[in-house]
């Protein structure tokens, strides 16, 4: 059996695997895009095998639906794990309130938009270049998410054995290795080389679902409450989006009646 097919094989076991755990775990409760996240990954990577046997000519219609679809869910998975780490503080928050971390890493993609399109391959089109555009940019958001989580790990009172930080922590190693690899190909040639990096992420993504089977296959952490001085913060930051969002809406109503 080749090295592709033992990856591959690998990953749709451990795909498996993860998404048992999950399912084990109820953790649809409280992680439920990432849930959707995990079953589209199982299912595309099945699909793809099928698709490649029976379909060959329709696989670069699917790849990119596929690709739209997996990035629509991970910057869900994003905004869903950027909530849940204010889990503390559900009782406090409105439901709107939701919309602050979606807001924000709406902001931060978007700053980083033009300055992420790391082109491949010469000569693309412009549907492709955008789609390696996006996909490069929810990168990027996975891996400033991680950075994010365990470097203000102690304010947010969360650790490795939290929920939040682990699933992020594979989404980030996973994310670093497939910015290292695009970086790398400006500076190959022979196919042999692309192929064997194509298997560096395939293989980087394996051992992301094999540090996540690890995690799940243990009980979650009780979560920490957030410390007075980090609540009182949180809160307040909460409030302030509020005013500057009714604000907004207040200004655009008013031009809205003037233009009248």
């Amino acid at each position: 059996m080749s090295l592709d097919n033992s990856l591959w094989i690998g990953g749709i076991a451990a795909e498996i695997l993860v998404l048992g755990l999950l399912l084990y775990r109820r953790a649809w409760k409280t992680l439920p895009i990432f849930c959707a996240f995990c079953a589209w990954e199982l299912l595309s990577d099945a699909g793809d095998y099928a698709i490649l046997r029976f379909f060959p000519a329709s696989y670069l219609t699917t790849y990119l639906v596929q690709s739209v679809v997996d990035a629509a869910l991970q910057l869900g998975v994003l905004v869903e794990l950027a909530w849940s780490v204010l889990r503390p503080l559900r009782a406090s928050l409105s439901s709107r309130a939701l919309w602050l971390p979606a807001v924000l890493i709406a902001v931060v993609g978007a700053a980083i938009w033009p300055f992420s399109g790391i082109q491949e391959i010469a000569g693309q089109s412009s549907l492709m270049r955008n789609l390696v555009h996006l996909v490069q940019t929810v990168s990027i958001l996975r891996v400033l998410l991680f950075l994010l989580l365990a470097g203000c790990s102690q304010l947010l009172s969360i650790g490795w054995r939290d929920r939040e930080l682990q699933i992020a922590t594979g989404l980030g190693f996973y994310s670093l290795v497939s910015l290292a690899v695009t970086m790398a190909r400006f500076h190959l040639s022979l196919a042999s080389q692309y192929r064997h990096l194509n298997q560096v992420v395939v293989a980087s993504y394996l051992c992301s679902l094999l540090y996540w089977v690890f995690c799940f296959s243990q009980q979650e952490a009780e979560r920490r409450e957030f410390t007075p001085q980090m609540e009182h913060f949180l809160l307040a930051l909460a409030g302030n989006a509020r005013i500057t969002r009714m604000a907004l809406g207040d200004s655009a109503n008013s031009n809205s009646q003037e233009r009248k």
